[in-house]
């Protein structure tokens, strides 16, 4: 019998331990491996990061431009480096911003509106006409396999050449010419876009306009135009008119004459 009693003490004392154990556990010590690169090799979104992808989500995508490869293109391309630095801080401002020669930089939703009624593809060669800033030409050269773009005034040119070499764009070619003429020598084009305002197509764009390739460019008198999209086709050739616009005037044979004002922005 006493062996029977010290038996169920025994029992009794197990039990008592096991659910004191189970309401105050063992605190145990654990080392956590921590990869330290998940945190190093993390990319931290600079201040202009953030504004381009605020511009683009509040002032191009909201508005009706949904191309994701053109609304990348606009969060990539570093807008604040083609804007004056005295206007740097307005350079994600929903406006065109001048930058000199009596040029603007354009607003940033017609550039990404003009470049997705270009339908762009990556095997594309395309002609710009009117370099201005560079803007407009890396963005295009951020999306097609080869762009050209000419430039009347020899200091933009050499301005946009210069900055497009410093950020890497290898897959532009330079002109200085009348951009209305295009360059004949290097036609025909798969997409052609004008930054300027012709008060009709030129002629020589649409003949150097590839067989179902498009043109898009601004179209009107001095004060106000209209984007327009011209597509070719075997069977001739179509213009659509698009949206309502004011850009700086378009200087050469075939387009405004030499000496008038060009200083109305879009």
């Amino acid at each position: 019998m006493r062996r029977d009693a010290i038996r169920v003490e025994r029992r009794r004392i197990r039990s008592t331990i096991s659910e004191n154990a189970l309401e105050c556990p063992r605190r145990r010590i654990v080392a956590v491996r921590v990869n330290r690169n998940v945190y190093e090799n993390r990319p931290v979104q600079s201040d202009w990061e953030r504004r381009r992808a605020e511009m683009v989500e509040q002032q191009i995508r909201r508005r009706g431009v949904t191309d994701p490869v053109v609304l990348q293109a606009m969060r990539e391309v570093p807008r604040e480096r083609f804007v004056p630095e005295p206007l740097r801080e307005e350079a994600c401002d929903d406006r065109a911003l001048p930058i000199g020669e009596e040029q603007t930089i354009s607003q940033p939703f017609m550039v990404a509106y003009m470049t997705e009624h270009l339908r762009l593809q990556p095997t594309h060669r395309v002609l710009e006409v009117g370099t201005g800033s560079g803007y407009q030409t890396a963005v295009l050269a951020r999306i097609a396999a080869e762009v050209h773009t000419i430039e009347r005034i020899p200091v933009l040119k050499e301005r946009a050449e210069r900055l497009l070499r410093e950020l890497g764009v290898g897959n532009v070619r330079f002109h200085l010419g009348d951009g209305s003429r295009g360059l004949p020598h290097e036609a025909p084009f798969d997409r052609i876009l004008v930054t300027a305002a012709a008060p009709r197509v030129p002629p020589p764009l649409i003949d150097q306009l590839a067989e179902n390739g498009i043109l898009v460019l601004p179209v009107g008198g001095k004060k106000t135009q209209t984007v327009t999209q011209v597509v070719k086709t075997p069977e001739g050739v179509r213009q659509v008119p698009l949206l309502s616009c004011r850009f700086v005037r378009l200087i050469g044979d075939d387009a405004w004459p030499e000496g008038e004002d060009a200083s109305s922005p879009d």
